[in-house]
Formats: structure tokens, C-alpha cells, sequence
């Protein structure tokens, strides 16, 4: 054998050893990953069963709450409509008969709305098991900036849940059920119709209220500005409208608007995010040349 063809048989010894190290490492992950996953699969499960054993109080007062009259945001409706002397503006009746088209149907529903709620009481869970598996890859500047990451995105996921809740759905049901072409036609929703509406709504809002967050993310990996978001903020406007109306679809301007407003003060909130994150930055590379300097 030469000398030339030893070195190569050496040389794919090497590398044939780095793969096989970059193989194991990446099974390792997925490894990592797999647990990950099957602890919010348990944490998802366990809230299941929490929320079949307090079912009648959830389908009754929570899923079925923004189709009473007796619901929350209709008695402070009605409380406004008082003060206004505007009697329209109070709810007193919320029309259409729900119904089940499927000899199942009712068994369904109590399973997906169970996961559904299950998946709202764990949200911060599986954002932390997130965390614990975004952690590792992070610097420890990167692992302190991003220690609120799960209180932070919980709160703001819990607040728009309750604006989807509390806010959204009854105003986009009250207007959709009360919305008639013909007198011939009568509503009836089925249930899985029905519980896709508000879970929709409720999810969405969660969703939409995490845009801090994403732009956390984005100024952290310099895809996003602050100057970028300032100059960009007309179009924004236009792309909250626009998300605004589908996720009310309802044409009336007060309920658009309604929903459009916190996410026009998301849109400034995640201006200041990214301006501190663009400070914090800058700072870090001051005290890197600083540090070279001296």
C-alpha cells in the first residue's frame, strides 16, 4: 500500500468517525425530543381527565356560556345600553337551536372539547418543555435574555384567550345569529359546528396575542427591526383590518375595530421588544470592543 493511500484510508477512517459522531448525536436529540414530547402528551392526558370529571360545569358554563343571554359580556352590554339609553345595544336573546346530526356526535364533542380545554390548561407546560429543549442550543447571554419566555407567552396566550372568549365570540355570535335574509329560514347549528366557532375564535386570539413574542424571536436572530416596523406600520394597519375581519366576520365597523385595537397596541408593544432587544445588542458589541481594547 502507498503512502498516498494510506493517508486516505486515514482520512475516511476520520471522517467515517465524525459521521457516525454527528449520526449519534442527532439520534441523541431526537431522543431528547421524543421525551419531550411524551411528558406534554401525559400533561395533556392528566388534563383530559380533569376535564371530563368537571364536564357538566364546562360544557354548561363555559362552552355553552356565550349563547345564554345570562353571559358575562351581554350583562355589561345591557349594563352600557342603560347608561347610554341605546336599547339595541343590549342582548336579551341569542337565537338559533343547537343540534346533533350523528349518533356519536355528543360523544365527540365531549372528547374534543375536553382535549381543546386540556390543551388551554397546559399551554404553559408544553411551552416549557419548549424551553427545556431550546435551552441547551442557547448561549448563557441568549439563556438570560430569554428566561421570562414561558411566564411572558402564557400571559399574553391566557389574555387572548380571554379577549377571544369574553370578547369575540359573544359579539360575532350575537351578530351572526341575529343575521337573517329570509324569515323562512330558521337557524339550527350543529354542535360540532358550533363548538369549532368558539374554539376557533378563542384559539385564534390566543395565537394572534403571542405577536410580541414572534418579534422577540425575530429581533433576537436580526430578521426583524424596530426602524423596519416604524416604516412598515401603515401596512401593518391595513394586515390588522384585514386579520381583524376574519377573524370576526361580522361587517358591523364597532366589532372590527374592537378587535382590531389590542392588536394595534401588540403591533407597538413588539416596537418597543424589538427597540430593546436592537439596544441590548448594540450594548453587547460596545463591551465586546471595549473588552478587545483594552
Amino acid at each position: 500500500m502507498s503512502k498516498l493511500s494510506g493517508k486516505k484510508l486515514i482520512d475516511a477512517i476520520k471522517n467515517k468517525g465524525k459521521n457516525l459522531e454527528a449520526e449519534m448525536s442527532f439520534f441523541d436529540h431526537l431522543e431528547v425530543l421524543r421525551w419531550h414530547l411524551v411528558r406534554s402528551a401525559i400533561a395533556v392526558a392528566v388534563f383530559m381527565v380533569v376535564a371530563f370529571s368537571f364536564y357538566d360545569f364546562i360544557f354548561d358554563d363555559i362552552i355553552m356560556g356565550p349563547k345564554s343571554p345570562n353571559f358575562l359580556t351581554y350583562r355589561v352590554m345591557c349594563q352600557i345600553a342603560e347608561w347610554l339609553n341605546t336599547p339595541d345595544f343590549c342582548v336579551t336573546e341569542v337565537p338559533g337551536t343547537i343540534i346533533n346530526t350523528q349518533m356519536a356526535g355528543q360523544f365527540i364533542l365531549q372528547i374534543n372539547s375536553s382535549l381543546i380545554i386540556a390543551v388551554l390548561l397546559g399551554f404553559p407546560y408544553l411551552l416549557y418543555e419548549v424551553w427545556l429543549f431550546v435551552k441547551p442550543a442557547l448561549t448563557d447571554v441568549e439563556r438570560k435574555s430569554s428566561s421570562g419566555f414561558v411566564f411572558y407567552a402564557s400571559i399574553l396566550f391566557l389574555l387572548g384567550v380571554l379577549f377571544g372568549y369574553y370578547v369575540v365570540v359573544p359579539l360575532a355570535m350575537n351578530f351572526l345569529a341575529n343575521y337573517s335574509i329570509s324569515d323562512d329560514i330558521s337557524n339550527t347549528i350543529t354542535i360540532d359546528n358550533y363548538l369549532s366557532f368558539v374554539a376557533t375564535l378563542t384559539l385564534g386570539c390566543g395565537i394572534v396575542f403571542e405577536l410580541p413574542i414572534v418579534i422577540f424571536i425575530l429581533s433576537k436572530l436580526g430578521i426583524m427591526t424596530p426602524q423596519f416596523m416604524r416604516k412598515s406600520r401603515q401596512y401593518a394597519v391595513v394586515v390588522i383590518l384585514l386579520i381583524a375581519a376574519v377573524i370576526t366576520p361580522t361587517p358591523d365597523i364597532i366589532t372590527m375595530l374592537t378587535v382590531s385595537f389590542p392588536m394595534f397596541l401588540l403591533y407597538e408593544l413588539s416596537i418597543v421588544v424589538a427597540a430593546r432587544v436592537q439596544k441590548g445588542k448594540m450594548k453587547a458589541e460596545v463591551d465586546f470592543y471595549n473588552g478587545e481594547n483594552q
